[in-house]
């Protein structure tokens, strides 16, 4: 379902400058010589298969949370650090869950103009004062409340991410298409170790997914066709929307995203271009 914001901002915001654009990139961290010249030199798979399924693919950009890093984990074990050094007895698997529960809520306030632009880190900060209050922690200075939001900056990669991040980036331009911050998202490409050529971020044109114009942005700031780029999400509902809109999609199966027992089923056949078990896949599948 394509989900307009309410309030929509100015277009001066919505889309910005190229070259503006561009001198963003460099600033977080351009990965080789340019964006341009990567599309440029991009290679087409090898194989019958492989090039039937990434035929005319230049670009795949990818969701964050879930799909490329393991959140629930990594935020328990951030939690159980904290634990231990001040005492603290807390179900930190119920807390972890309580935050990514607040995460879709917080946005929508901004994207129903609620609130005006904020990013992520504030809403996480928002929701993590809440938090703190109704599981009853009490003691930390500002400097603990602040280091544990960037909780979220030191998220841990799925074992299969950066192997097959590296194999994809041999044949295409990759960069995360994530609800993060610019900061947040090169903070955890340097944590995590993720190739990425440059950091795409709903940040940029001050919409949160799954509003339409942030699964546009890759394409129109790469001079691109729709159909050139590909979304990449563990989640259906980040995949409606690019589908829509004449992206091509990947379905990546994580079970364990929200804990053992709790993953979602995979969706069925033709549901979107690819299916697949995990970053391995995706890459053999589109010839990398």
């Amino acid at each position: 379902m394509t989900c307009p914001s309410n309030h929509p901002a100015p277009a001066s915001q919505q889309t910005l400058a190229r070259r503006e654009f561009l001198a963003r990139t460099a600033a977080v961290g351009l990965v080789g010589s340019s964006v341009e010249s990567s599309i440029a030199r991009a290679k087409q798979p090898s194989g019958p298969a492989a090039r039937a399924e990434g035929a005319g693919l230049k670009m795949m950009v990818f969701d964050i949370f879930g799909t490329t890093v393991d959140w629930r984990s990594s935020v328990i074990a951030e939690g159980e650090r904290l634990g231990r050094k001040k005492g603290l007895k807390v179900d930190w698997g119920a807390f972890a869950d309580a935050w990514r529960a607040a995460y879709g809520p917080s946005m929508n306030r901004v994207r129903k103009g609620k609130l005006p632009w904020t990013k992520l880190d504030a809403l996480h900060r928002a929701s993590l004062d809440e938090l703190l209050r109704r599981f009853k922690i009490e003691g930390l200075s500002e400097d603990e409340r602040a280091d544990f939001n960037r909780a979220w900056h030191r998220l841990r990669p799925w074992p299969d991410a950066v192997e097959g991040l590296t194999r994809l980036r041999e044949r295409y331009v990759i960069a995360p298409l994530s609800n993060g911050n610019l900061s947040l998202l090169t903070n955890l490409a340097k944590f995590a170790g993720l190739p990425w050529d440059c950091v795409l971020s709903a940040e940029l044109v001050r919409h949160y997914k799954p509003d339409p114009e942030v699964y546009r942005s890759a394409s129109e700031f790469f001079d691109l066709r729709p159909s050139e780029v590909m979304m990449v999400a563990a989640h259906r509902s980040d995949l409606e929307v690019p589908k829509k809109l004449g992206m091509r999609t990947a379905y990546v199966h994580r079970p364990y995203e929200g804990g053992t027992g709790r993953g979602s089923p995979m969706p069925p056949a033709g549901s979107f271009d690819l299916l697949v078990a995990d970053f391995g896949e995706l890459a053999s599948r589109l010839g990398a």
